[in-house]
């Protein structure tokens, strides 16, 4: 195992700062609670990031909009159909939530909450990631289109509702400590686009 690893720290820094952003909040989660749980000292820390606020925002475009993508972005887009890729999403956040027996939230959605309205840089890049989410979630709703599979509702609003939709289901989930709410809202939303 090599010694010197800067590469391997700062992908730590990251996930312990993923992880306590996450339990905690961003504005909750200190400098010195950062350095122990990514075991690594200040001179360490800052060698990779200039301050807290670029580590949140490194949090973002590493951690986050890569967390959106995976559990949610390419599922969709490599399913069969919309529908289908939303039952599968959904489906395997609750099965996860029931799982680990607690809900945390969604990580954007969190940061959003916390951070959008308190910091600009903040709230540019996590706009990013809800606009690249709602890009490819129409070009999956214009594909089903042109297959037949949805009628011909508006694709960008029918995406922002999707997306809508899931984010207030995991802030109720949150709240309720509970898989039901998404598993409700997935019930209300499949029927409303197989409705439009």
């Amino acid at each position: 195992m090599r010694k010197n690893d800067p590469e391997g720290v700062r992908s730590r820094i990251l996930d312990a700062a993923a992880e306590l952003f996450q339990d905690r909040g961003y504005s909750a989660s200190g400098m010195q609670t950062i350095f122990e749980k990514a075991d690594v000292t200040s001179g360490g820390f800052y060698h990779h990031f200039e301050s807290k606020k670029d580590l949140g925002l490194a949090v973002i475009r590493e951690r986050v909009a890569e967390a959106v993508q995976q559990t949610w972005i390419a599922p969709v887009v490599a399913a069969p159909s919309t529908i289908s890729g939303l039952k599968s999403v959904f489906g395997s956040i609750a099965s996860e939530l029931d799982a680990n027996q607690a809900v945390r939230g969604c990580p954007l959605n969190n940061l959003t909450l916390e951070m959008a309205y308190a910091d600009a840089d903040f709230q540019e890049l996590l706009e990013e990631i809800f606009a690249n989410w709602q890009r490819e979630l129409e070009r999956v709703i214009k594909r089903d289109q042109k297959a037949g599979v949805l009628s011909r509702t508006s694709p960008r609003k029918t995406a922002a509702f999707v997306i809508a939709v899931y984010s207030g289901a995991m802030a109720m989930s949150k709240v309720k400590q509970s898989s039901d709410p998404l598993r409700t809202c997935l019930s209300q939303l499949t029927d409303a686009l197989q409705a439009a």
